[in-house]
């Protein structure tokens, strides 16, 4: 059973795998360069790249486990004379998988693998784009005397619509919520906003009739309203007294004061 069998079985047996990967990787380790399926690759570069490793350490017991793999004196002479020096310097990632396309016939992925250090081209190609010591990109680069001009026109469009949003906000925490005095509700706060009065110092410095004529004035029946208290309560409230407010409060009917002989 294959139970925590995650690996690629390529279609074979236990045995079968271990051969071929034995003379994929035999074949690589003296041509440098193979061509093969991708799967195969993939399979290859977990094989290999384990054995390159060993061939940094040029001790007995290191070449006795490379040929427990590649069981080939030749391939194992090969890897730790000539591999082993060349990737002394690289920490891992020998290999190099480049896909080339699908097979005719079966359609299979194809790829070829190399070991990196053997491809002189590639090496010229790194040496020459680290001796010129600029970055190559594929986007063009304006000049820095192009672009200062739209940065500094930027940074003032960005500075006003941020004072304009400072002084927004400064505008909207001085305003008072209105409603919390009786008898006031929400087209009221905006009708007394709309006449100048948008706090509770403005409220409470207001006299009922100043008020009043703010209502009429107004489209609506907002004339109807008493606001004989507004002022006291919006003193109340402007000096933070919401204990005493809210008693009195209850004892309002709309915002007028209830007469107890009424009452009675």
């Amino acid at each position: 059973m294959r139970h925590g069998k995650k690996f690629n079985h390529l279609g074979r047996k236990a045995g079968h795998r271990k051969a071929l990967l034995r003379n994929m990787s035999i074949a690589l380790i003296e041509h440098k360069r193979i061509s093969t399926t991708l799967a195969k690759a993939k399979a290859l570069r977990k094989f290999i790249e384990p054995l390159i490793t060993k061939s940094k350490t040029n001790s007995i017991h290191s070449r006795r486990v490379a040929f427990s793999y590649l069981q080939n004196k030749y391939a194992a002479k090969e890897l730790f004379e000539v591999v082993g020096p060349k990737v002394m310097d690289r920490p891992g990632g020998y290999v190099r998988i480049l896909k080339t396309g699908f097979r005719k016939g079966d359609g299979a992925e194809m790829a070829i693998i190399e070991l990196v250090d053997f491809n002189e081209t590639m090496l010229a190609l790194k040496a020459d784009g680290k001796s010129s010591g600029k970055k190559r990109t594929r986007r063009g680069r304006r000049k820095k005397t192009e672009d200062a001009p739209a940065a500094i026109s930027a940074a003032e469009t960005t500075a006003e619509v941020i004072e304009d949003s400072v002084a927004e906000t400064e505008n909207t925490a001085e305003a008072d919520d209105l409603t919390k005095i009786e008898g006031i509700g929400p087209k009221i706060s905006e009708v007394l906003q709309a006449g100048g009065i948008s706090t509770f110092a403005q409220l409470a410095g207001s006299n009922a009739d100043a008020i009043k004529a703010i209502l009429e004035a107004a489209e609506g029946n907002f004339a109807a309203h008493d606001p004989g208290t507004w002022a006291q309560q919006a003193q109340m409230a402007a000096d933070g007294k919401w204990d005493e407010l809210k008693k009195w409060q209850d004892e309002l009917d709309g915002g007028k004061e209830v007469n107890k002989d009424d009452e009675a």
